[in-house]
């Protein structure tokens, strides 16, 4: 026997099921197109909360414009915060204050690529030169699993695509609020 023999035979074991049992028929296609409405409407609410954040327009910005886009999200969120200089940086691109006198020091990495090790290495060594109390690093993409395992031993906060574009829809709802009132 064929494959084209065995593949006939398998359309015509499948067409006699379906045939044969007119419930069995109707139950498998309202499982289909309800999964296929499903995954229709969840992809619809992904997309319209990306365009929604500006994350689209953030994918697009140069490095040191992120960089300056995170000055101002962050000032949003409530810390007081200064730009380092371009180069020179020692790892840190931004420095954080809280009203609690804690600092932060911020790597931006406005990324197309997974984030590796080498962001959580420098960050890290950073922590100790601007005598911070905590570090991150900032992407609007994600991190490899290497860069998340040194974050965790280092004591390092990696924020991810996901919280990045929650944190913008969250202030940008507050602006949105605000300007209502």
């Amino acid at each position: 026997m064929g494959f084209f023999d065995g593949l006939k035979m398998g359309i015509e074991l499948l067409w006699n099921m379906l045939s044969a049992e007119p419930k069995f028929t109707i139950s498998l296609i309202v499982i289909i197109v309800s999964s296929l409405v499903i995954t229709y409407v969840i992809e619809s609410i992904k997309e319209n909360r990306l365009r929604k954040s500006g994350m689209l327009d953030v994918d697009k910005m140069k490095g040191r414009v992120f960089e300056e886009y995170l000055r101002v999200l962050l000032k949003l969120r409530g810390y007081s915060v200064t730009l380092t200089t371009a180069t020179g940086d020692y790892g840190a691109d931004l420095i954080l204050t809280t009203k609690e006198k804690k600092k932060i020091i911020v790597q931006a990495k406005r990324y197309k690529n997974k984030v590796g090790i080498k962001s959580v290495q420098e960050v890290a060594s950073a922590k100790s030169h601007y005598n911070a109390d905590e570090c991150w690093v900032i992407t609007n993409s994600f991190y490899t699993e290497p860069a998340r395992k040194l974050a965790v031993s280092n004591h390092v906060r990696l924020i991810d695509r996901k919280e990045l574009m929650k944190w913008m829809l969250e202030d940008s709802k507050v602006t949105n609020d605000a300007a209502v009132e």
